[in-house]
């Protein structure tokens, strides 16, 4: 009898162990789906880290990209006449900096046939994130033009554009 009793409550223990096991189950899953979550967020991160740890090479191949398009733009705008400048520097730049060279820039500066412009100076002010910043010279036998340039690396073409008014070594103006 003593034996049948034992019996009886190891049984009844296990049952209770195992009840509160079968309980812990929908637990175990939560857990299971937030650990999921957590790892992928973790590779997510990292690969987001990988990616700018590796970027210095890819935003220095943008701004070396971006340079030569911005230099090339100042030379099309400055050694073209104005009316042509919808039809030039179309995918070079946006509509409202077209628009603005052709109403604002180009009757302040003299770009007329006879004069050449260079562009002897492309510098950047801003080579991080998707919107580079140059300082750009332009410069003719008669006057030196300096304009600061915004070029987007995403949509791929300057979307704004001021003059400057030069002093000092640039400044050859007669």
């Amino acid at each position: 009898m003593k034996n049948s009793r034992l019996m009886i409550f190891v049984i009844l223990v296990l049952a209770v162990i195992l009840i509160t096991q079968l309980n812990q189950i929908p637990n175990l899953d939560k857990q299971l789906l937030q650990a999921k979550a957590t790892l992928k967020q973790a590779k997510t991160s990292q690969e987001q880290s990988q990616t700018i740890v590796s970027s210095p090479q890819s935003q220095q191949d943008n701004v070396s990209k971006s340079t030569k398009i911005v230099a090339s733009f100042v030379k099309t705008f400055s050694n073209q006449p104005t009316s042509s400048y919808p039809e030039t520097l179309k995918g070079m730049a946006s509509q409202k900096v077209i628009n603005e060279l052709a109403q604002t820039f180009a009757p302040s500066v003299t770009f007329n046939d006879k004069a050449h412009y260079e562009v002897p100076m492309v510098a950047i002010k801003n080579a991080w994130g998707s919107d580079l910043e140059y300082l750009v010279v332009a410069k003719s036998d008669a006057q030196s033009v300096a304009y600061t340039i915004t070029y987007n690396t995403d949509e791929k073409q300057i979307t704004d554009i001021s003059r400057l008014s030069l002093k000092g070594a640039f400044d050859n103006e007669k």
